[in-house]
């Protein structure tokens, strides 16, 4: 297998564990939300919602890098390899910073490293989508325009993955007092209502993945 192969079978598999991880999530989570269950039923769906969850989020971090290195060998990103390597650098930091928030979770220091994840997706959100417009505007720094497209597509799937985070501030207050005893009937309506909010982005995600999906395996495969 040559190298570009490899690299193109890991671009792949981390867009089947993202998309997969998701659908996993997804269906989860319609146990989360019924009040018809135990708490402890409801608290093992979670569990497994959240399981399924460390597949896009690890995913989610390497599936860039990857995607720069097909284009770049496949001559569609001219640029010198310093660029290259800065980009497999900060997103290999992203990565540790994800693998750090699941496996460190309840040590002190993580609300700071929260934070910081979240406004490092901010501007990685910016910046890939000022990079994307520069690109198609102008024909530079990516040779091609649907790679500018999937580049714009992919910061609005972290912006999606920022949306449902906001959503999701309530549901863990609440989740808090299910735990404690109240399965009244305002804390299950908060439940079930963080968790609906976030079920449009979730359908924007599984299209931009998809689109994604398409625009490599027919314009580059």
């Amino acid at each position: 297998m040559s190298a570009y192969l490899f690299v193109k079978l890991l671009h792949n598999l981390c867009f089947v564990y993202w998309l997969g991880g998701d659908l996993g999530t997804f269906y989860a989570s319609r146990y989360v939300t019924r009040s018809d269950l135990s708490p402890q039923a409801r608290s093992t769906a979670l569990t497994i919602m959240m399981g399924c969850d460390q597949g896009p989020r690890f995913c989610m971090p390497i599936i860039l890098p990857l995607g720069l290195q097909l284009a770049y060998m496949s001559g569609q990103w001219a640029v010198a390899p310093f660029w290259l390597w800065l980009a497999w650098g900060l997103c290999l930091a992203w990565f540790a910073l994800v693998a750090t928030l699941h496996f460190a979770h309840g040590k002190p220091f993580i609300p700071v490293l929260t934070r910081l994840d979240f406004y490092l997706r901010v501007v990685l959100i910016v910046g890939l989508l000022g990079l994307a417009g520069y690109a198609l505007a102008t024909n530079f720094i990516l040779a091609a325009d649907w790679l500018a497209i999937k580049l714009g597509i992919f910061a609005l799937l972290v912006l999606c993955g920022l949306l449902i985070r906001m959503r999701l501030v309530a549901f863990g207050a609440a989740w808090g007092k299910l735990m404690a005893g109240d399965s009244s009937e305002s804390v299950n309506q908060i439940i079930h209502g963080s968790i609906a909010s976030c079920r449009p982005f979730v359908y924007l995600i599984w299209l931009g993945l998809l689109a994604n999906a398409a625009y490599g395996l027919h314009l580059i495969y």
